[in-house]
């Protein structure tokens, strides 16, 4: 992770960011994401194959909005510890297919399907740390919420 101090003009993308999550329409797909819990990448295929649900387009936004501020981290627009400190959610929603990206990657025929991401997310010990104690974190809600409904 690199270690260069952030500026202003990153502060003001992660302003910017903050606002984006914070639009109508973005914060219903944002919901949805919490809620979405795959147990297998065929859940996620049949998701991302459904074109014109309001589902497959929640799942497109917010991972679509994940990537695209991860590329910006990837090619040095922005700073990398400040989006660490500062987008603890990218890391949520990474979680929930991290297991399963791969195997999409090559069911789907999108090989580079949220690569960026990626390279953010486990590209540093601090950040496959943090994945771990979310997936971590997802496991225990997804336990608690089939024995809620047992």
């Amino acid at each position: 992770m690199s270690t260069s101090q952030a500026t202003h003009q990153d502060a003001e993308l992660i302003l910017k960011l903050y606002d984006l999550r914070r639009e109508p329409v973005m914060r219903e797909a944002r919901n949805f994401v919490v809620g979405f819990a795959p147990k297998s990448v065929d859940e996620i295929l049949a998701l991302t194959n459904a074109f014109g649900s309001k589902e497959n387009a929640y799942l497109r936004q917010v991972y679509g909005y994940w990537e695209m501020a991860a590329t910006l981290v990837v090619h040095g627009t922005l700073n990398a510890l400040l989006v660490y400190d500062t987008c603890q959610e990218m890391y949520f929603a990474y979680g929930k297919i991290q297991p399963f990206l791969e195997e999409f990657r090559r069911k789907s025929g999108m090989p580079d399907f949220l690569s960026n991401l990626q390279k953010v997310v486990e590209g540093s010990a601090e950040g496959r740390e943090r994945l771990a104690r979310v997936q971590k974190r997802q496991a225990e809600m997804a336990a608690a919420a089939v024995r809620q409904h047992a």
